[in-house]
């Protein structure tokens, strides 16, 4: 029987996210990180059940009194707190509709965090803890490089899933013959490059795309004058080649964190049955993005969430954040 990988607004189950614990990243945006982490699970929390990762007994006292009780705490040991790229990826299975994970291999972004090692067995793990089944791919893949629609269409970049740092020993045909064993799509969609700012994923596709329906993509897109101009406008021609129905989204703020000149994603959002998280910036284009945002997803709660820390660690409230879907009767 064949197992496929839900898109997002498909019916969860719960929400998987890990709590802030790598200090080098975040540096003394730590406590900030923390804040906007509990600002986005108490969010999700409102409309499902969340479940927190946390490394330790002193992460459990931190989480534990700025977390909701809709949000439960599991203590295992992690590295790094972004449950999109090291948790494990659900599928079920066509006609029974049961659950299954994959693990998939992770080297903490083509080995440039260190250390990773609890990060690389985090999705066996957790899956253990809560008694889901889990299989072992070979194949280094980070959720972040990737989106599906759940008729058969993922996304991705070139620039990550190509990347020398990650499957040096396999192909392109190879690559693509893992996704659509481990996750039940037919087209792979080859977008170029993601952010330049994007470093430390090597162009991750959640934070310039994301599905909004079966073949309806929507993505990135800045003004002549940004550097990711070009990038984006092929991106845009090689979706709209495969097939995809292509929204244009035009807003890309840039902000100061820190002293550090960074850009903050919109497209970087999470979205289940009833419900999408905005990460907003602190700036007059987050009004515009949220309605944008509520355009595309008309049958969803849109909620803007402060984003602004989380973006300057790397990512969003998808980047954080794993989907576990509902088993289907």
């Amino acid at each position: 029987m064949a197992a496929v990988m839900p898109p997002e607004w498909a019916a969860h189950e719960r929400t998987l996210m890990g709590w802030p614990c790598r200090r080098e990243l975040w540096g003394g945006e730590l406590e900030a990180a923390k804040e906007q982490y509990a600002g986005v699970a108490n969010a999700i929390a409102a409309f499902e059940p969340v479940t927190m990762v946390v490394p330790d007994a002193a992460g459990a006292a931190e989480a534990r009194p700025v977390l909701t009780e809709a949000v439960s705490l599991v203590e295992l040991a992690i590295d790094d707190s972004w449950l999109r790229d090291s948790g494990p990826i659900f599928t079920l299975e066509e006609e029974t509709g049961a659950r299954a994970a994959v693990q998939f291999g992770f080297n903490g972004w083509g080995e440039k965090f260190r250390p990773f090692d609890q990060d690389a067995t985090i999705a066996t793990r957790l899956c253990e803890q809560l008694g889901e089944p889990v299989e072992r791919s070979g194949l280094i893949l980070e959720g972040g490089s990737i989106g599906v629609d759940g008729t058969g269409f993922l996304v991705t970049t070139e620039q990550c899933l190509l990347h020398p740092s990650r499957n040096p020993d396999r192909s392109r045909l190879e690559i693509e013959e893992e996704l659509r064993a481990r996750l039940g799509v037919r087209e792979i969609v080859w977008l170029g490059l993601g952010l330049l700012e994007d470093r430390d994923t090597d162009g991750h596709v959640d934070l310039i795309a994301a599905f909004t329906g079966p073949g309806e993509l929507l993505l990135q897109a800045v003004g002549p004058e940004d550097p990711n101009h070009d990038a984006m406008e092929e991106n845009r021609l090689r979706a709209e080649a495969a097939g995809l129905t292509v929204t244009s989204f035009p807003l890309l703020p840039r902000l100061e964190v820190a002293g550090e000149q960074i850009v903050a994603s919109y497209l970087n959002f999470y979205v289940g049955s009833d419900f999408v998280i905005v990460p907003t910036a602190g700036v007059a284009e987050d009004a515009d993005a949220l309605a944008r945002i509520a355009a595309a997803y008309p049958a969803q709660e849109v909620v803007g969430v402060p984003g602004e820390v989380i973006a300057y660690g790397g990512g969003g409230p998808h980047c954080i954040t794993q989907q576990v879907p509902a088993v289907r009767d």
